[in-house]
């Protein structure tokens, strides 16, 4: 159990029904398995004072980030379905910040920014500000996948100046190369990120 103080903050990374639920249309294999860890860890954080902010895929219909727009991902997280909720199982206090991302249709992997996928242009979300004004010093990074919001998010945060923790056993990877969660987690290493 990592420990947490004020500086802090918990990024729980899209534990949506899309991918946690093995029914979920992208679903990521262990995605359910890693909800009591994560639990573990919104509690821990909770009770030492510390920032937990949820990330969300929140998707239109039509968007160039899908197959159907010539995207390379299945129709995900589409927003106010079923797949774009929260698990139910995950413990999200009601105050807690939710961050949305995707939401015009961008690819939203960071929990920090998010591309255009015509242009290629990038924007901040309001991740950096919110933590910025909690006065957060470090980032604690748990959810799904390891090797796309999970890896983005955080080597966003490694640019952006935040001591990073990866919490290895709250994450899982899509592999859509086998092998891909592994690399991810090495590339999380390279720029400074611990693996915890």
């Amino acid at each position: 159990m990592a420990e947490y103080d004020r500086r802090d903050a918990l990024l729980v990374v899209d534990v949506q029904n899309d991918f946690a639920d093995p029914g979920g249309s992208l679903a990521v294999r262990g995605g359910e398995e890693i909800l009591p860890l994560v639990n573990r860890q919104v509690q821990a954080a909770l009770a030492a004072g510390a920032t937990v902010v949820f990330t969300q895929d929140w998707h239109p219909e039509r968007t160039p980030h899908f197959e159907t727009g010539g995207g390379i991902w299945p129709v995900h997280c589409v927003r106010e379905t079923w797949g774009a909720e929260l698990h139910p199982a995950l413990h999200r206090p009601a105050d807690a910040a939710v961050l949305r991302k995707g939401v015009d249709g961008e690819d939203g992997y960071s929990g920090f920014s998010v591309r255009d996928p015509g242009t290629g242009e990038v924007e901040a979300t309001g991740l950096e500000s919110l933590l910025r004004d909690a006065g957060i010093e470090r980032v604690l990074v748990a959810g799904l996948a390891t090797d796309y919001c999970v890896k983005e998010t955080v080597l966003d945060a490694r640019r952006l100046g935040f001591k990073t923790v990866v919490l290895r056993d709250a994450v899982r990877a899509v592999d859509l190369k086998p092998g891909d969660g592994d690399r991810a987690i090495d590339r999380m290493r390279e720029t400074g990120a611990e693996i915890g």
